[in-house]
């Protein structure tokens, strides 16, 4: 009977192990949200690195956050890494592309809790007198990554930060002087 068991929790591992490694092998979270200000307003808030302690959903996470900035400020070499809490891990991320009023790409390399290499894309499209702004995350999706998607849904989870992000972004932007 132990046997028939073993044999039994052995197939429904192999079972499991193959399901995960069937999962989507990109991780994608997209979130987008309309500006009443134009472009130019919203761009100078992406690009400028030490400017996300304004609007960023991590910073009311850990405001004893350990930052340092290397390079500019804003745009392309900007520099942003930080040390926090269990709640933001640490990591760091760099402005690889700042085409103004349109788009800002940023390499991201999460350190902890766990290591993993994302893009972060921000796209800003007028719309009228507003602004659709499109805040994307993508990556690769190892199997850890797969293994943690089975448990958890990553898409809610990180996508509830981006959420609070563009509605911090949306009130800064749209206040007078903003």
């Amino acid at each position: 009977m132990a046997q028939i068991l073993a044999l039994v929790a052995a197939f429904a591992l192999v079972g499991f192990i193959a399901y995960v490694a069937t999962r989507p092998n990109e991780l994608r979270v997209t979130r987008e949200t309309t500006i009443a200000a134009p472009p130019e307003r919203i761009f100078g808030h992406l690009a400028n690195l030490p400017g996300w302690r304004a609007w960023s959903p991590w910073e009311k996470k850990d405001p004893a956050m350990k930052r340092t900035f290397e390079g500019p400020d804003s745009g392309v070499g900007a520099v942003y890494a930080w040390e926090g809490n269990k709640d933001v891990g640490s990591g760091r991320m760099e402005v690889t592309q700042a085409t103004p009023a349109s788009k800002v790409v940023i390499a991201l390399h999460f350190l902890k809790p766990f290591e993993a290499r994302n893009t972060a894309e921000f796209t800003l499209e007028p719309v009228g007198v507003s602004t659709r702004v499109t805040w994307v995350m993508f990556g690769p999706a190892n199997f850890l990554s797969k293994l943690m998607g089975v448990f958890m849904n990553m898409d809610r989870m990180i996508g509830k930060d981006f959420e609070a992000g563009l509605a911090n972004l949306k009130d800064l932007c749209e206040r007078p002087g903003a």
